[in-house]
């Protein structure tokens, strides 16, 4: 609407202007004299304008049949397209114009005049592979997510676009949590181009979404094959996709199939301590104590971690905690000033009842690296050695409030998992999870946790305080002491 009256408002001062123009010219004295070959013509100021729009117009023209003429000698002497050409020049300019206005509109945000450039450019072009394309970006950025789709499936119609409509209902479908349909989708992309890496990474992503770990392992190796992914990290990956599978596959209470499945991943990638864990049970399963203790060792050598040490402990389940911290040895020995390696060994030692080994063994992590674990061995360490329940109390308050310690945090999202997936459960990338600290969050002081330790209790051990059992008699005592330094008083 606002338009229109732009222009209508437009038309009326030109036409003004005009009128303005010549009223102007007429009140002029005056003119042109022209002379050529004896002939002389005089003319008005208004009259010259004229003749001068009019020699423009007689110069445009014979510019155009001169191309014309020239068109039509050409296709005398065989050239069967060039009038036909001569015809479209025009056409596919302003085609191609309004072609490349759609496309910066494109760029610039503007979906409604980008979907307007296009229709034009499909008008004078009549090239639906390069309109339809942006028709449909336009189209999915203005929100009109209906007629993106009907555009994209006018693509599938045209062997050269097929491929462009698939991947563009794809992309629709993932945003639209349609797994099942996104997944024929890329199967259907990846068939028309294996070599294409983005169609490879979607196709993976969602046959990992969809636990098909046998299509997964097959697209792993086709980008292997075509040399987008180096090997070191298609053998981690691949070990990922094969403990997936090893697990669905105990799920179903195969145990042979889960366990074979398990010692092949660990064998691909020996420091995924998934893989390590499942294998060493699968080992002892088997009774194969000796392989499952190798496996453990292999894999804590690259990277200490506590399903390690419970996996280890699992191969003589009935041994004393003494026998325990003895067969242990060699493992601490590995990594012994590692995080993990203090925290198992002061667990060990607490388990035999060795408080003052357990303190030592900890060293100096409860001032440097203090973490909820950390500060609850060390409760368990006081409790051990007689301290009070308000030093206890106050160890376990400082638990609470303190860091959750290592976890499974995905590298992109950084969501934290409490068990290992091979897809993060949140972003939903492959093989993202790693062991590592949480991101830190401060906690606010209207919780009240900062304040839990000086509620609960001291972390020193006052043992001059008297003891709760005790808590009538000091009263008793103190009302006694505060009568005898009062000073009598008449009745």
């Amino acid at each position: 609407m606002l338009w229109s009256i732009i222009k209508i408002v437009g038309f009326i001062a030109l036409v003004a202007g005009a009128a303005f123009g010549a009223d102007h010219l007429l009140e002029l004295e005056g003119g042109v004299r022209i002379v050529f070959a004896g002939v002389e013509i005089n003319l008005t100021p208004l009259k010259a304008v004229i003749a001068l729009i009019l020699l423009v117009l007689t110069v445009w023209l014979f510019l155009k049949l001169f191309a014309l003429l020239i068109a039509t000698l050409k296709f005398i002497n065989g050239d069967e397209t060039a009038i036909s050409r001569y015809f479209d020049r025009s056409r596919q300019e302003k085609g191609y114009r309004a072609l490349s206005e759609g496309m910066m509109a494109l760029a610039s945000g503007e979906g409604e005049l980008a979907m307007s450039r296009a229709n034009k450019a499909e008008k004078y072009l009549r090239k639906p592979a390069l309109t339809n394309l942006i028709t449909a970006q336009a189209a999915e950025l203005s929100g009109d997510r209906r007629k993106a789709e009907a555009v994209y499936k006018r693509l599938l119609k045209d062997e050269k676009t097929r491929f462009v409509g698939v991947r563009g209902l794809m992309r629709q479908k993932m945003e639209q949590g349609e797994t099942e349909t996104a997944l024929k989708l890329a199967e259907t992309a990846f068939s028309l181009k294996p070599k294409h890496p983005e169609v490879q990474d979607t196709l993976l992503q969602l046959q990992a979404e969809t636990a098909d770990w046998k299509g997964a392992r097959a697209t792993l190796n086709a980008k292997l094959k075509y040399g987008s992914l180096p090997r070191d990290v298609h053998k981690r990956r691949d070990a990922v996709l094969a403990l997936s599978e090893s697990r669905d596959v105990l799920d179903e209470g195969k145990d042979i199939e889960a366990r074979e499945a398990a010692i092949e991943a660990n064998k691909l990638s020996p420091d995924l301590v998934p893989a390590a864990v499942l294998a060493a049970r699968g080992y002892i399963a088997q009774g194969s104590k000796r392989y499952a203790a190798r496996v453990i060792r292999k894999a804590w050598g690259a990277q200490p971690h506590p399903d390690l040490g419970a996996a280890f402990a699992e191969i003589e389940p009935d041994e004393s905690p003494e026998q325990r911290l003895k067969r242990f040895a060699k493992l601490l020995k590995v990594h012994p000033d590692h995080r993990e390696t203090r925290l198992l060994n002061a667990e060990l030692h607490l388990a035999n009842e060795d408080f003052p080994g357990a303190r030592r063994a900890l060293g100096d992590l409860v001032d440097v690296d203090p973490d909820a674990r950390v500060l609850t061995i060390m409760a368990a360490v006081e409790r051990g050695e007689g301290g009070s329940d308000a030093v206890v109390k106050g160890w376990l308050a400082r638990a609470l409030a303190a860091p959750r310690g290592p976890a499974w945090v995905c590298e992109k999202c950084h969501h934290i998992h409490a068990d290992w997936v091979p897809t993060c459960e949140n972003c939903h990338a492959f093989d993202t999870l790693s062991w590592t600290a949480a991101p830190k969050t401060k906690v606010g002081t209207s919780t009240g946790l900062e304040m839990l330790p000086l509620i609960v209790g001291s972390l020193e051990d006052n043992t001059d305080e008297p003891a709760e059992d005790d808590a009538d008699v000091l009263d008793a005592e103190v009302v006694e002491d505060e009568a005898k330094s009062k000073p009598d008083t008449p009745a």
